[in-house]
């Protein structure tokens, strides 16, 4: 409790003189944790917020003292009086199981009609999410091997759609089929495939199953582990924070949550780092210029004293940004933007085309990108994931604290110290053996077949210690020849982080099949995440496949499952189904 309260106390700092705000936070009465989703409204007004993950709000109110009306399912509804600049600690008071539902929702009707008399137009809690925006994607077929025996795609490890998706679910909302980006869902979990012998970048590994979905068909499963580096052997980091400010940022789930974040980070840094801050509104400034990573109070009070307002100057920011990396370029070290936002940008160049060849100016600085999103309602998640995949970086979305602390301290090493850039997977696929294919996920990110490392098809970016997983299902040939063992041949095309040499992985592919309940438990959760997907962007090629396979496959397949990430994802599932999204 007493963390939450100081969240509390340096979130509500950025009061703006010129609009009455109340902040405060929501606890339960009995356990005296956070209460999120709770509707937050101005009585007599049309104001209305919701709770963040940790309770928080922050509400406009139209005069120096108003009423405030607190609702959420599970709870009493409350009235409190609120002045001009409060800081509030609100308790709820949990129904007790005798209470007449009934009764309570008619006395929960009754406060609202007397609040707003237009309650009859609106619903409760969080219902919009028009203003968001995502890439549209079109799923894979399947292609004939005969005609199109290779299948190229840029590799990456980002994982913004999973935490994009768990935020939805969680909210009850349905999940925008755009959002869903299988190969994202496949990455935010780790698998234990070894790392590479000394002396390699990457090492390649594959497991060919039946599939459980489609019996007459095939799964392969293509996985590349990078090495880890050690922690005493990181490079120094010439970090730079790009910090959206802008009056968008304002909302409790946004700023606050990011200031949070790179808190988080800025504990992991070292006397050899250094980090600058750049804020950007309707204009970028420096908050805080190169400061050595062991002054760590002079960066984190740069953090807390960020306050959101004003439109959004996208364009300048990330050039000020980049020439500060540049500045303070680090030979051989850890050169990366950390662009945090929302990504609404609206000043200067704004649209995903002109923004992704801003970042293509930038590329071959040497400086990496990392984009982190943040919120809900005007989240622009198409402009960040062109933005990190333009900029050789990498891209994730944070929608609680335990997203930050997996990003920044559990995952420290493979989030900001790149093994491989440019990263590209060729599979060659045996027309004798398979007749045809489809790569699961990916879809904004397969490559034409002839593309041999052109700067325009640039592939993605593997951390220390990642392992980036890739799904085929397989139409196998309806005559092959017993003597052929050869499934596909497999071709990894990369770059060292600071050099222009491009480098070759191969591998072999052998055409033995194991039964699925056979396969390792890595393998099977991949699968159990990708059917998810599947289900969740209602594919046509779901066949027999559903919540319950997904929930039956991967509860048999959690391995040690450090962190629990396996296991949310269960409950995930679970979820999802008890909606009926």
């Amino acid at each position: 409790m007493q963390k939450f309260l100081l969240l509390l106390l340096f979130w509500g700092g950025g009061l703006q003189a010129q609009t009455i705000w109340v902040s405060g936070a929501v606890e339960d009465s009995i356990s005296h944790r956070p209460v999120s989703g709770v509707q937050v409204k101005v009585m007599d007004d049309t104001a209305n917020v919701v709770t963040n993950a940790f309770g928080l709000f922050r509400i406009v109110i139209p005069r120096a003292t108003a009423k405030l009306l607190l609702t959420q399912n599970g709870y009493l509804p409350k009235e409190i009086t609120v002045s001009k600049s409060d800081r509030l600690l609100v308790t709820l008071s949990p129904v007790r199981k005798d209470t007449d539902p009934i009764a309570m929702a008619k006395a929960r009707s009754k406060m609202l009609h007397s609040s707003n008399p237009n309650y009859g137009n609106t619903s409760m809690g969080i219902h919009s999410f028009y203003n968001e925006t995502y890439g549209a994607i079109y799923e894979n077929k399947f292609v004939r091997t005969d005609s199109h025996p290779l299948s190229s795609f840029a590799i990456d490890v980002d994982r913004a759609a999973y935490s994009n998706i768990r935020r939805f679910l969680r909210l009850k909302e349905p999940v925008p089929v755009d959002a869903v980006r299988i190969e994202e869902m496949i990455n935010y979990f780790h698998y234990d495939y070894p790392l590479p012998l000394a002396g390699q970048s990457m090492a390649l590994y594959s497991n060919y199953t039946s599939c459980p979905w489609e019996t007459s068909h095939r799964l392969l499963q293509i996985a590349i582990r990078a090495r880890a580096l050690e922690t005493d052997s990181f490079p120094a980091s010439n970090l730079v924070f790009l910090i959206d400010v802008s009056g968008s940022m304002g909302t409790p789930n946004k700023l606050p949550l990011l200031q949070a974040a790179f808190r988080i980070l800025v504990n992991n840094l070292r006397p050899t780092d250094k980090v600058a801050i750049v804020a950007y509104a309707g204009e970028p400034g420096v908050m805080l210029p190169a400061t050595p990573g062991d002054q760590k109070a002079k960066i984190l009070n740069a953090i807390d004293n960020l306050n959101a307002g004003g439109s959004t100057a996208g364009e300048a920011a990330i050039k000020m940004a980049y020439r500060i990396a540049a500045e303070q370029y680090i030979p051989d070290g850890n050169n990366r933007v950390i662009l945090a936002t929302d990504g609404d940008f609206n000043v200067g160049l704004s649209s995903d085309e002109e923004m992704e060849q801003l970042i293509l100016q930038q590329k071959e600085s040497g400086v990496l990108l990392t984009c982190l999103g943040f919120g809900m309602k005007n989240y622009k998640d198409s402009k960040l994931q062109s933005l990190s995949s333009k900029g050789n970086g990498n891209f994730a979305y944070i929608d609680d604290l335990e997203e930050a602390n997996k990003i920044f301290a559990r995952e420290f090493g493979s989030t900001l110290f790149t093994i491989a850039r440019d990263v590209q997977s060729e599979v060659w696929f045996n027309p004798a053996l398979v007749k045809s294919y489809r790569l699961i996920g990916y879809e904004n990110k397969i490559l034409p077949a002839d593309t041999t490392m052109k700067s325009e098809y640039n592939g993605g970016v593997i951390g220390s210690g990642h392992c980036s997983v890739a799904l085929y299902e397989i139409i196998p040939a309806t005559a092959a020849p017993v003597e052929d063992t050869l499934l596909a041949h497999v071709r990894i095309t990369y770059r060292d982080p600071q050099d222009t040499t491009v480098k070759y992985l191969p591998g072999i592919i052998p055409a033995a099949l194991k039964n699925f309940d056979k396969a390792s438990d890595d393998c099977r959760f991949a699968t159990a995440v990708a059917l998810f997907g599947m289900v969740l962007r209602k594919s046509s090629y779901c066949g027999t496949g559903n919540t319950d396979m997904v929930i039956q496959i991967a509860r048999h397949a959690l391995g040690d499952d450090n962190g629990h990430y396996r296991q949310e994802f269960l409950k995930m599932v679970k979820m999802m189904r008890k909606g009926k999204h």
